[in-house]
C-alpha cells in the first residue's frame, strides 16, 4: 500500500467515448503527456499518468492496443513516461465483456449472457492477472479497476449456486488474486472504481448511493476491499441534489457528500479517491473547460485522500494557472501526509454548512462550504492554540465578503472559503479570489405560494423587490421524498435539462429573460433547476408570475422557492 499521498493524472475527459464521441488516440495521449511535463516543470506534482478506458484492442485480452488509434502500440508513451520519472498506469474493465471479444482462454468463464466472466471458474482470471504482470514488466505501476461484475458465473454455476454464494466466491477470488499480484509486484498501486458496491445497490439502480445525495444513509460498500486496494473511489463528479445557481458548486457538493458517505461506511478519509477534479472539453464533465477550477482543486485536496486524481485537458491550464496549482498542492499535500484530516458541520447533501480540517504540527487549513440559499454562520472546530494561533482568510469566491470571527465564518449562499491557521495564516499563503464564481451580497426569501398548474407544473406570483433581482429554485422528488433526477441523455445528442426542467417568469404581460447555468445535457440527471432575473430586467413593485414545469415521465412532487438577491456590495 502507498505510504504517502500521490498525484495521478488521468486522461479521461480529455477524451470521452461514453457520454461523448471523442476517441482516445496516441496523438491525444501524447499531447497530454507533453502538457503534464510542462506543468510539472512549473511546479505541479504528477507522479503517475494513467491511460483511461479503451486503450486496448477488443480481441487482445488486455495484451494489445487498439488499432488504428495506436499504430505503434504504447512504446512511445511508456518510454517518454519512464524517461521523465512518470509512472504509467492502465485502466481495466475488470471482468466486464462489454468492450471485449473474449480470447480463447476466457471463454469457459463467460456467463450466460456473454457480458461478464466468472473470477473463480475457467481461465479468465489467471489470464487477466498474467496480462497485468506483463504490463508491470513494461514499467506500469498503477491499475484502475472499473465495471466489476461480482455476480458473474458460468451457466452451470448459476444453476448450482445461490447468488450470494457466487458473489462471495468472486470476491474471495479477486482478493486472493490481487494479494498475490501485490506480493509479486510490491510497488504496484491499485484503485477500485465501479462495481464493488453491495448487490442490493447494484450499479445503475435508481437507488444506487452514487446517484443521489438525498438518500438516507445505509452501508453500501465492504471495507474488506481495503485489504487489496490503495483507495476506492466514491463516484464520478456530477451535480448534487442540492440546488445551486452556480452549477459547478453543485458538483463540488456532490463529491463532498460522497466522501462523507464512504467515511460513514468505515473508510478512512486517506483511502477515499474523491475523483473530484475534472477539467475538460467533453460531455463527461459537461464541457466545463476550466470553469470554477480553483475551488474544485482546493476541495479535492482538502478531502484528505492520499490518492489525488486529476482528470482532463491539461492544455487548458496556462503557465500562471500551473503556478497557482503548484501553490495549492504545496499547502495541502504535506498536511495530507499527517493523516489528520477531519470533517465538521452537516452532511453536504443536507444543504447546510460543512467543512474539512487539515491539521499539521505547525498549523491547519479549514476549507468551508455553505451550500444553503442563505447567508450562514459556520461554527469552526476548536484548534490547538499552541500551534494554530491566528486565523487568516486565504481564498474565497467573489461577491459576498466572508466575515471571519474567532470561532465562526460567515459565508454567502453557495460560497466556499479556505482559512489558514498558525503557520498557514501568513500572507504568503494567500490564494486570492475565485472571480468566476460570484456570490450574491444579500439573499432574502420571499413569500411565494406555489400552486399546481396541471400534473407537472406549479406557479406563483410575487412582487418584484426594489433594487434586487429574483432567484427561483425548483425541485422535484418521488413519493418517498427522495430527489428525482431527470435526464435527456448524454452529449452530444442528449436533450438539455433547460428543456426538461423549465423555469419562466412574466411581468406586465412580457416574458422576463432568466439567467441559468443548468441547461446542459447531463448524463447523470438533475433533480432541480435554478434561475435568476436580474434587477434591471424587472419593474420594482410589479407582480411577477413564475412557472416551474417538468417533463419527467414518473409521478413527482414539485416545490418552489423565490428569493430576492443583490449582486452589489452591502453598504
Amino acid at each position: 500500500m502507498i505510504k504517502q499521498p500521490i498525484s495521478i493524472y488521468i486522461n479521461w475527459a480529455a477524451y470521452d467515448e461514453l457520454s461523448d464521441n471523442v476517441e482516445l488516440t496516441e496523438a491525444l495521449a501524447m499531447r497530454q503527456l507533453d502538457e503534464l511535463l510542462r506543468l510539472r516543470r512549473l511546479g505541479v506534482r504528477f507522479d503517475y499518468y494513467l491511460m483511461d478506458a479503451f486503450w486496448y484492442a477488443r480481441d487482445g485480452g488486455y495484451r494489445t492496443w487498439r488499432a488504428p488509434h495506436w499504430p505503434n502500440g504504447p512504446d512511445a508513451w511508456l518510454e517518454q513516461c519512464l524517461s521523465n520519472d512518470v509512472l504509467p498506469g492502465l485502466w481495466v474493465a475488470g471482468n466486464s465483456m462489454h468492450s471485449h471479444d473474449p480470447v480463447p482462454a476466457w471463454r469457459d468463464s463467460l456467463n450466460a449472457g456473454g457480458w461478464a466472466c466468472c473470477l473463480f471458474s475457467g481461465g479468465f482470471f489467471d489470464h487477466f492477472l498474467e496480462s497485468l504482470r506483463l504490463w508491470y514488466a513494461r514499467g506500469v505501476r498503477l491499475f484502475k479497476f472499473d465495471f466489476m461484475h461480482l455476480d458473474a458465473a458460468t451457466p452451470a454455476l448459476e444453476r448450482a449456486m445461490l447468488p450470494s454464494e457466487i458473489r462471495a466466491q468472486n470476491m474471495a477470488a479477486l482478493i486472493a488474486g490481487l494479494k498475490q499480484l501485490r506480493a509479486d509486484c510490491p510497488d504496484l498501486v491499485l484503485l477500485g472504481y465501479n462495481g464493488f458496491e453491495e448487490p442490493n445497490w447494484a450499479h445503475g439502480s435508481p437507488r444506487h448511493p452514487q446517484t443521489s445525495t438525498s438518500l438516507p444513509f445505509r452501508k453500501t460498500i465492504d471495507t474488506k476491499w481495503l485489504e487489496v486496494f490503495d483507495a476506492m473511489y466514491c463516484g464520478d463528479p456530477r451535480p448534487a441534489d442540492v440546488p445551486a445557481a452556480n452549477f459547478w458548486r453543485a458538483k463540488d457538493v456532490y463529491s463532498d457528500h460522497m466522501v462523507r458517505i464512504y467515511e460513514l461506511n468505515g473508510y478512512p478519509l486517506s483511502r477515499i479517491d474523491n475523483a473530484g477534479f475534472m477539467i475538460g472539453t467533453t460531455g463527461t464533465c459537461y464541457y466545463r473547460k476550466t470553469a470554477a477550477w480553483k475551488g474544485m482543486l482546493l476541495l479535492s485536496l482538502a478531502r484528505g485522500g492520499w490518492v489525488n486524481t486529476y482528470y482532463g485537458n491539461l492544455d487548458l491550464l496556462s503557465d500562471a494557472d500551473a503556478a497557482w496549482f503548484a501553490r495549492a498542492q504545496s499547502l495541502f499535500l504535506p498536511l495530507q501526509t499527517f493523516g489528520q484530516t477531519s470533517v465538521f458541520g452537516a452532511l453536504p447533501g443536507e444543504g447546510q454548512p460543512y467543512g474539512f480540517l487539515n491539521l499539521g504540527p505547525n498549523g491547519a487549513l479549514l476549507t468551508v462550504v455553505n451550500p444553503a440559499q442563505a447567508v450562514g454562520d459556520v461554527e469552526l472546530p476548536a484548534l490547538p492554540e499552541d500551534t494554530c494561533a491566528g486565523r487568516r482568510l486565504l481564498f474565497h469566491d467573489a461577491g459576498f465578503a466572508p466575515r471571519l470571527g474567532e470561532r465562526t465564518l460567515t459565508l454567502g449562499p453557495e460560497q466556499m472559503a479556505v482559512i489558514g491557521a498558525g503557520a498557514y495564516a501568513a500572507p504568503e499563503h494567500d490564494l486570492g479570489v475565485q472571480e468566476d464564481v460570484v456570490i450574491p451580497s444579500s439573499i432574502t426569501p420571499l413569500n411565494a405560494d406555489f400552486v399546481p398548474a396541471g400534473d407537472k407544473a406549479i406557479t406563483a406570483t410575487v412582487n418584484a423587490p426594489a433594487q434586487a433581482g429574483l432567484r427561483i429554485v425548483f425541485r422535484q422528488s418521488d413519493a418517498h421524498g427522495i430527489a428525482k433526477r431527470t435526464t435527456g441523455g448524454s452529449p452530444p445528442n442528449g436533450v438539455t435539462l433547460g428543456r426538461l426542467l423549465t423555469l419562466s417568469a412574466q411581468q406586465d404581460g412580457h416574458e422576463v429573460a432568466l439567467d441559468i447555468q443548468y441547461d446542459k445535457a447531463i448524463w447523470s440527471g438533475l433533480s432541480w433547476a435554478v434561475a435568476e432575473a436580474p434587477a434591471d430586467r424587472l419593474r420594482a413593485g410589479a407582480p411577477v408570475t413564475i412557472r416551474c414545469e417538468t417533463k419527467e415521465a414518473d409521478t413527482v412532487t414539485l416545490t418552489g422557492e423565490v428569493f430576492a438577491v443583490q449582486h452589489r456590495p452591502v453598504a
